[in-house]
């Protein structure tokens, strides 16, 4: 019988996310893995140095740096960035709106984020909202899970594009339709074509019926990685042969489906 971090090794994933929000993020050390990414979740939630340079010893650690946040700005403000511990690298991203002041969400992303590279060439960089601008980079290109990433991907690859692509997936490991809509049917009930397909006021969990269940059932697998390990893991390897490097889960149920 496979232990839970045997059967994520099944998957072909290479590394985990973790939202520092939702677990202890010393759990990183008991990951099945070698790289392990933190996202930023507001200055509140950002684990502190000790625990971080613990990770980095053992890990390949990258953390979120929102390039136009106080702290992590490479065009201003940098002191956090510049005292995070040695071995900690980064995700340089343009930074959720939600976890920026006013003043922070009018900042120029495209001068930030060359910057962060300069400052940091092993740094990945985000692409959400802003694509052409992380393209420009040059740098690995942290992509988030979509309908269209594999088109996306063949077609980065076919214009030439030869480095680093990386893709970012929430991850449930069972194929039981209620716990994956509980997981990640909110999730994916955000993206704008599904929120479009969806009844007024639909119930987006697992007491989703109708055309709403019908419409979450096909997104949750459009925009996350969910059923057995072996389906996951078939969705991964098409993934790599459309061209993506590394594939990278965040366990939506809790850190513990992911943990050996």
């Amino acid at each position: 019988m496979l232990t839970t971090g045997e059967t994520v090794v099944e998957t072909g994933l290479d590394a985990a996310a973790l939202k520092p929000a939702e677990c202890d993020v010393s759990r990183a050390l008991d990951l099945p893995f070698e790289t392990v990414t933190v996202d930023y979740e507001g200055r509140e939630h950002l684990p502190d140095d000790d625990l971080l340079a613990r990770i980095a010893a053992d890990k390949e650690l990258r953390l979120t740096t929102p390039v136009r946040a106080a702290g992590f700005d490479p065009l201003g403000d940098d002191g956090q960035d510049e005292a995070l511990p040695e071995g900690v690298r980064r995700v340089a991203v343009a930074g959720h709106p939600a976890y920026l002041t006013d003043e922070e969400r009018g900042k120029a992303v495209a001068p930030r984020l060359r910057a962060a590279v300069e400052r940091d060439p092993t740094a990945w960089v985000g692409t959400e909202g802003v694509e052409r601008v992380a393209l420009a980079t040059g740098a690995t290109q942290f992509e988030l899970l979509s309908r269209a990433s594999e088109r996306d991907l063949r077609a980065l690859r076919a214009a030439g594009f030869d480095g680093e692509l990386a893709v970012y997936a929430p991850t449930v490991l069972t194929d039981d339709e209620d716990a994956v809509l509980d997981a990640v049917g909110a999730y994916a009930a955000r993206r704008g074509p599904v929120a479009s397909a969806l009844p007024d006021g639909a119930a987006t969990d697992a007491s989703a019926s109708g055309r709403a269940r019908e419409v979450l059932s096909k997104a949750v697998r459009d925009y996350a990685l969910v059923g057995t390990p072996a389906e996951v893991g078939e969705r991964v390897a098409d993934l790599k042969a459309a061209g993506a490097d590394l594939v990278v889960g965040y366990p939506a149920r809790g850190v513990e489906e992911f943990v050996g």
